[in-house]
């Protein structure tokens, strides 16, 4: 069983207003042709993020076509597509009601959110009820690098740069963030970062090192134990790397039961090189098929 924790399918009215993104990215015909190809039994559908809101004039515009037109695909497809709401994250209380809605109504099995929203990154006060629901709910939150005005962007703005480095840091951040304000710590939410989680497991050692540091000096609070302890609670997708240095680096902070195979498609065209290569990682069986979709499989059962 092959489960993607990492896909992506637009609806016309987004795809028309945001830049970057074309028809390949609302043709879900064609993306149930690649995975029967790849041999994937379900997808997870996410939002990747984009600026459409900035056209149609509100975050609450974005989520009502996503959220409706995604809740009419896995209900014409159950069998193949999971899907993962976003929420108005610009007013708390519709943001509560949607994740009612979208999870009791419309029969969708986790949430999306992005890194950060315009520099306000998911440690901020207005995210506590959401993540008190998903906890009491079991409901796990993918959590995508933002795209629009990600961390560095003023001073980058470069076309490669900015996916290549920014996104990744963006996610790195937010990360750290649920970190030290004790959120990893005090809520049992399933958080689902893309792309290994950033750059978090090469910094594990240093973020032990340098809290311990700081924390004898008093320049840090307490965080009643190693940055890597709560680190060890999140969840990663693979967002279709193929390099080894990378799930090396995951497995050894995580452990194979954090790791979540991922495509990122359509932004990426061949899932089967990336499900190739967790085939080929020196590690056993049972770890190759719980991160192809066991894993996966559990979190959302």
């Amino acid at each position: 069983m092959v489960i993607d924790a990492h896909s992506h399918w637009l609806p016309e009215g987004i795809i028309n207003n945001a830049h970057f993104y074309h028809k390949g990215w609302g043709e879900i015909e064609s993306q149930l042709r690649v995975m029967d190809e790849a041999g994937v039994s379900k997808s997870v559908l996410s939002y990747p993020t984009s600026d459409a809101h900035l056209r149609l004039g509100s975050i609450s515009e974005v989520v009502r076509i996503f959220n409706d037109n995604v809740s009419r695909i896995i209900e014409k497809y159950p069998d193949r597509f999971i899907g993962a709401a976003i929420l108005p994250i610009d007013h708390e209380p519709d943001m509560i009601k949607e994740f009612r809605r979208s999870t009791e109504d419309l029969g969708f099995k986790a949430i999306s959110l992005a890194t950060s929203y315009n520099g306000v990154y998911l440690d901020d006060s207005r995210f506590i009820q959401v993540y008190k629901i998903a906890q009491d709910k079991n409901i796990p939150i993918f959590v995508h690098s933002q795209i629009v005005n990600p961390i560095g962007f003023e001073r980058v703005k470069d076309p490669l740069l900015t996916p290549v480095i920014e996104y990744i840091f963006d996610t790195t951040i937010c990360i750290g963030k649920l970190l030290v304000s004790g959120i990893l710590r005090d809520y049992g939410v399933k958080f689902i970062f893309g792309y290994f989680g950033g750059v978090v497991p090469y910094l594990a050692g240093r973020f032990d090192s340098t809290y311990q540091m700081l924390r004898s000096m008093d320049f840090v609070e307490d965080l009643k134990g190693k940055p890597t302890d709560y680190l060890k609670n999140i969840y990663v997708d693979t967002s279709g790397d193929k390099t080894e240095a990378n799930f090396n680096a995951a497995i050894e902070l995580l452990g194979p039961g954090h790791i979540l195979w991922g495509s990122d498609y359509p932004a990426k065209k061949d899932p089967s090189a990336s499900i190739q290569a967790i085939r080929d990682l020196k590690i056993s069986q049972e770890d190759k098929d719980n991160i192809l979709g066991i894993n996966l499989s559990k979190l959302i059962s």
